[in-house]
């Protein structure tokens, strides 16, 4: 009798067991499920920025476009910006190139009572004048006039000015394409826009109602 009362027992704690070990499992398989479904919609969670954040954060160049996860314009922004400073620093050095030998033809001493007149005899005399080549590898000096060197002054000064104008637009656009993409990523362009064909019933200026069909535009 003792040894069915044992078998009996073992029975019972053998199906509690396996009536926990279930239960385990199916709390493991929940925990997995939910978070599952908790990643899933985490993925289809579509991004959306804050344009005035955006237009902030591009203050600093690149940081607009960081901000929107639009990495791949990040080159375009930095090349843009870099070659915009390069070309003023070269025009720069080529107009101040000019402007020095310009200067040797005019009397600079503050003491002197000719002070900013020509020297005497440098009417059609000719200055040493560094020429650079385009991107500034190599260099020679010429003997131009006073004439010629005024000419190329102005023209490298124009050069400068304008790479300023020039950079300072490269650095404006960037902070527009800043806010316009934050905009744009803030519209729907999924599947849910769609148009379909509706029966409808007029009844313009008559009795009795006209059957018609309608369009119909679904914008979620």
């Amino acid at each position: 009798m003792k040894i069915w009362w044992l078998m009996l027992m073992l029975i019972s704690v053998k199906g509690m067991g396996q009536d926990v070990l279930l239960n385990k499992k199916a709390a493991m398989s929940e925990v997995v499920k939910s978070s599952d479904s908790v990643a899933a919609v985490e993925k289809n969670q579509k991004f959306s920025p804050d344009p005035r954040r955006a237009v902030r954060l591009a203050l600093i160049p690149g940081m607009g476009q960081t901000y929107n996860r639009d990495y791949w314009k990040l080159p375009i922004v930095y090349l843009s910006l870099a070659g915009g400073i390069y070309s003023w620093h070269l025009n720069n050095l080529k107009y101040q190139d000019f402007l020095s030998s310009y200067i040797e033809f005019y009397d600079m001493d503050e003491a002197s009572k000719t002070y900013g007149a020509m020297k005497p005899g440098m009417a059609g005399a000719t200055v040493p004048v560094r020429i650079r080549n385009l991107f500034n590898t190599e260099s020679e000096y010429r003997n131009l006039t006073r004439d010629m060197i005024a000419r190329n002054k102005d023209y490298w000064r124009r050069n400068r000015n304008l790479s300023i104008i020039v950079t300072g637009l490269i650095y404006s656009l960037s902070i527009i394409e800043a806010n316009v993409a934050a905009h744009l990523k803030t519209f729907d362009l999924s599947d849910d826009i769609s148009l379909r064909i509706e029966p409808k019933l007029s009844q313009p200026m008559v009795k009795q109602p006209a059957p018609g069909i309608r369009l119909v535009f679904n914008l979620k």
